[in-house]
């Protein structure tokens, strides 16, 4: 980080839009936000953009919590604790809260913005970095406010660069080799394409960057129009796009990698299927995602565990883990894991065996189970014996399988096996 990035990430602030519920993940968030959602071992979702910020030294935060939010912001008052007032830094928490109009959910992502305004001006940041909550990466947000400042422009929109085959999902951006956006078309059929890359489009990650004082007057004029819906996505960016004063940040000229990963890494991990893989993944020889990187440390709630243990030595009773991830507080007890990520306090029992598993933090799997390609949420209980992953039709009809062919299992699925 260069003394210019780093003087203007000093005059910034990051508000991270954490409210959603990611209903694509279904039972995993009945009781939580995706951006609480777990990651990794030990980390939640929302630890990726807060330790961003923190690490490219922006340490004015706030964080717009609505949907089930209890356990979003234990987490946050438990793990990100750390900010001094008298070091000129803070971490608010803005849930959705009743205002003079009577009026109290954020009605969309600019709105969450407009609601906290006297949050924001009271900070006076000059600069504001708008963040989703809910993706895995690791990016240096100072690059990006120095291209904003350099270009002169009114917003700055992070984009990831994606095969055109897969872009038809996003919303996508046509530019000039300038990084000036032409275009913003959400979920198109054809893509534009990339300046030189037919190959590969640029599509939004949900990551702006405005002069604060700019931004409230473009939020003001915005609300004065018809048909207003007071989201970023469907508003704002627009608007600048019509006006020619909006630029593209590809993803690859910020993004943090140690000397183990080759691409830009980031992840939208909002499917049964994309939470299972990103996970699975970490487990591999050279995983694409580095959590081993001490240059750039994802910060957490770290819990006070016991290290994790492996008993007994029996031939068919042998504590092991192969090409596995294994938090502290779990004991490995008689079981065998293989590719599995196993977060804090899990304990697995003898002669169960387990095979592409995530286990949430506290579950417990009990003697002679077999899960094969399973998320189990925190706290489940395994009974004795159970099978899962071998008979498609009866995993289906007892728990939640995905279109991949993972099974989701919570405890209210589990108690209904007994009714």
């Amino acid at each position: 980080m260069d003394t210019e990035s780093q003087r203007l990430a000093q005059q910034s602030m990051a508000f991270v839009l954490a409210g959603g519920r990611g209903s694509r993940l279904f039972e995993l968030t009945d009781t939580r936000a995706k951006p609480a959602m777990y990651f990794g071992g030990k980390s939640r979702i929302i630890d990726f953009p807060l330790s961003n910020a923190v690490n490219s030294g922006i340490r004015r935060i706030g964080v717009a919590t609505q949907y089930k939010a209890h356990s979003l912001i234990r987490h946050l008052q438990r793990g990100w604790s750390f900010f001094r007032a008298e070091r000129n830094e803070s971490l608010d928490i803005l849930p959705a809260s009743q205002q003079m109009n009577n009026e109290n959910w954020y009605k969309g992502t600019a709105d969450a913005v407009a609601q906290n305004r006297h949050v924001i001006e009271g900070y006076a940041p000059k600069y504001i970095v708008i963040l989703a909550g809910d993706h895995i990466y690791k990016q240096d947000y100072s690059l990006m406010i120095q291209h904003h400042v350099t270009s002169g422009a009114e917003v700055t929109v992070g984009c990831i660069e994606v095969p055109r085959t897969e872009a038809s999902g996003f919303g996508v951006m046509k530019v000039d080799t300038s990084d000036k956006i032409l275009e913003f078309v959400e979920k198109p059929a054809d893509p534009p394409a990339m300046p030189g890359n037919p190959d590969m489009a640029l599509a939004s990650m949900g990551i702006y960057v405005f002069e604060t004082k700019r931004l409230f007057e473009l939020l003001d004029e915005a609300a004065a129009k018809e048909g207003y819906d007071h989201d970023f996505g469907g508003d704002i960016i627009p608007m600048l796009v019509e006006r020619g004063s909006a630029i593209a940040h590809p993803f690859s000229r910020s993004c943090v990698r140690s000397g183990l990963e080759k691409e830009p890494y980031w992840r939208d991990v909002g499917t049964v299927d994309a939470f299972w893989q990103a996970n699975i993944d970490l487990t591999d020889f050279q995983p694409e995602l580095d959590l081993y990187d001490n240059e750039w440390p994802i910060w957490t709630n770290s819990e006070l565990t016991a290290p994790a243990k492996f008993i007994h030595n029996e031939d068919g009773r042998r504590g092991s883990a192969v090409s596995s991830m294994v938090s502290g507080g779990c004991i490995i007890s008689g079981s065998s894991l293989e590719r599995c990520l196993l977060f804090t306090g899990v304990r697995t029992h003898s002669f169960s065996q387990l095979s592409g598993v995530v286990v949430m933090p506290y579950a417990e799997i009990h003697r002679n189970a077999r899960l094969t390609n399973v998320v189990v949420d925190r706290g489940v209980q395994i009974p004795a014996g159970l099978i899962v992953g071998e008979d498609a039709e009866a995993d289906a009809a007892r728990f939640r399988r995905s279109p991949g062919g993972i099974c989701l299992i919570t405890q209210p699925m589990i108690d209904r096996l007994d009714s």
